[in-house]
């Protein structure tokens, strides 16, 4: 598709084509019309002039003597009655007018006589071409037609003859020139003011497209509501400003309504997995309870020598217990997040140091890797989550093998936190319920540990998931890019 610009540039080419191709008509015109017949006409007087005196020198047979007049008449016969509408004669400073002829003549009869009305003037242009020996040329303009007059030189013994031709161009002449001048004038304005048009309308279109521009580029995607772009003034600009500002207000109302959503669906996984809770709880606390009550019994039926060890099974069972609390207690209390600057390299560093003690008693190998050097979150419940996944990652990792956190921005500017294994990853019959409690492949898990981590994902409006590899596990935590 051709740019607007392209279009206008190619529409004003049009234009000066057409200006062009009017301007030559107009120039073709005039040069068949009655305009150019005063030019023509006086080129074909000197010509038939000329020709006269050509054709008086050749019928000279004594060089000193002049020709008879009946030889003269027959020499303009011949001259003229080539030229249509052209009358001639001879003059001479003694006896005035001493030849005429005009065999072209429409009139009724043969015309005889000289023009009376030109005769003083024929005269007059004669004796100046015989004083100057050289042709000469003169055009009276009159309101009806044009006196087109010229007069040269015969070569008599005392160079005191000339011969003159006359013709006729209607006055229609100087009307067709003044009305090319005033078409072409009219063109050319044409012409000008189209290019000057186009040219404004170029530069304003354009400009407001630009300004367009720049209000779309600068507005601010995280605020809560758009500002209205300004109408142009150009009503098919403003046609598509309305429709972009209600597609703006559309697109916020959308984006509420998918905030509330998404809190609704924090809210609603939350009961939900509260409502599974409930089975699970009763398990989980009635075989600790069962484990202390047996102990405590058969410490009591036992000498005193066994009660440390009763009592040691007994605190851990506690323990057990203490830790189901918290991440019960952290799973269904809502999350109070703090986003703040945190330096990746360091904060990096404090989630190895978390693991390195049961790394390094299993020989797993654990590296971190990030290309940024900081971004925003909570770094206290982010580092929950990702402890846990790194601590499940340590587990399911075989002895010596590897375990990865890698912390990079996706393509769509997502912040992204991936933990890898080189494990036996997770067990296809328990991916469709991995983030929910009580959901664990471990006969001492709990599986509070990644609904904790699907907790925080989804405060911070992110989400977590399970990548299934060819060998080990990938777990992507993904969480909203913020500048600040």
């Amino acid at each position: 598709m051709a740019s607007l610009r392209i279009q206008l540039i190619a529409f004003w080419l049009l234009l000066l084509g057409v200006c062009a191709g009017l301007g030559t008509v107009m120039v073709v015109l005039y040069q068949n019309s009655a305009g150019v017949q005063i030019g023509q006409a006086r080129g074909l007087t000197q010509r038939v002039c000329e020709a006269i005196a050509t054709r008086y020198q050749q019928s000279r047979t004594d060089a000193a003597a002049k020709p008879p007049l009946n030889l003269m008449q027959i020499v303009l016969q011949l001259a003229l009655i080539e030229a249509p509408h052209v009358e001639g004669g001879v003059w001479d400073l003694s006896n005035g007018f001493l030849a005429y002829a005009y065999p072209t003549y429409e009139g009724g009869g043969t015309k005889r006589d000289v023009p009376e009305a030109e005769r003083a003037h024929i005269a007059e242009i004669a004796h100046a071409a015989v004083a100057a020996q050289t042709v000469r040329t003169d055009i009276l303009r009159g309101t009806r037609e044009a006196l087109v007059l010229t007069a040269c030189p015969l070569p008599t013994p005392g160079n005191d003859a000339a011969a003159w031709t006359m013709t006729r161009v209607p006055a229609e002449v100087e009307a067709a020139l003044r009305q090319l001048r005033v078409g072409l004038s009219v063109l050319l304005a044409a012409l000008v003011i189209s290019g000057a048009w186009v040219g404004m309308l170029l530069t304003r279109g354009f400009r407001h497209i630009q300004r367009l521009e720049s209000a779309l580029a600068t507005q601010d995607l995280e605020a809560d509501n758009v500002p209205p772009l300004k109408n142009t003034g150009v009503v098919e600009l403003d046609r598509i400003i309305s429709a972009v500002n209600r597609y703006s207000a559309r697109l916020h109302t959308a984006q509420t309504q998918a905030r509330t959503l998404l809190r609704d669906q924090a809210h609603n996984h939350r009961l939900t997995a509260l409502g599974r809770m409930l089975g699970g709880i009763a398990h989980e606390i009635r075989n600790p309870i069962a484990t202390m009550r047996l102990q405590a019994e058969n410490a009591l039926a036992a000498s005193p020598q066994r009660h440390p060890d009763a009592l040691q099974d007994i605190l851990q069972q506690i323990d057990r217990l203490d830790r189901l609390v918290q991440n019960l207690l952290a799973t269904v209390q809502p999350l109070q997040l703090q986003i703040v600057r945190v330096p990746l390299w360091e904060w990096l560093g404090q989630r190895r140091a978390q693991v390195a003690s049961h790394a390094a008693a299993r020989d797993i190998t654990v590296r971190e890797d990030t290309a940024l050097t900081e971004a925003y979150f909570d770094p206290l419940h982010v580092g929950r989550a990702i402890d846990n996944l790194l601590d499940n990652a340590v587990r399911h990792a075989p002895i010596g093998g590897r375990v990865g956190l890698r912390i990079e921005r996706s393509a769509s500017g997502t912040l992204i936190l991936r933990v890898t294994d080189n494990g036996p990853g997770v067990a296809a019959e328990l991916r469709d319920h991995l983030f929910e409690p009580f959901a664990t492949s471990r006969a001492e898990g709990t599986g509070l540990g990644l609904a904790l981590v699907r907790e925080i994902a989804l405060a911070h409006g992110g989400d977590i998931r399970y990548l299934p590899q060819d060998t080990g596990a990938c777990f992507e935590l993904e969480l909203p890019w913020r500048e600040s």
